[in-house]
């Protein structure tokens, strides 16, 4: 069942009630505080699920990949933007990119810095390679 918020007009207090559907807008609600039936529903915010296409539609401006490869710290936003866009499981060396891109190093100092960033878990990088 459902879960509305309430404001009473008279001690205001927050509270939430839970109600069927059939019951909101006809069960008369009372604040679970004071008793009052002077109370208002609070309104609160809606998400919205996007689609992985239209995440990365928002996401892709072209405006906004003008000079990244020049910019690493504007590469570093861009990628923590769609990061948190992705709303994935993301492996931690994703965040030390991020920081490392966001504090001015490139991405060649990070890839030298890091060698086995590109490295496939799975095979255990290019060493099982003949």
């Amino acid at each position: 069942m459902p879960t509305y918020d309430f404001n009473c007009l008279n001690c205001q207090q927050r509270f939430e009630v839970t109600l069927s559907y059939s019951e909101y807008g006809t069960k008369p609600v009372t604040c679970s505080y004071c008793g009052s039936r002077n109370v208002r529903r609070r309104m609160t915010k809606v998400r919205i699920a996007k689609s992985e296409d239209s995440r990365m539609e928002s996401m892709m401006d072209e405006s906004a990949l003008e000079g990244l490869e020049d910019d690493p710290k504007a590469l570093g936003h861009m990628m923590k933007k769609m990061g948190k866009e992705m709303g994935e499981d993301i492996p931690p060396e994703f965040d030390d990119v991020v920081d490392r891109l966001e504090a001015g190093q490139s991405p060649q100092e990070i890839e030298a810095a890091m060698p086995d960033l590109g490295a496939d878990a799975s095979t255990g990088g290019d060493d099982d390679i003949p």
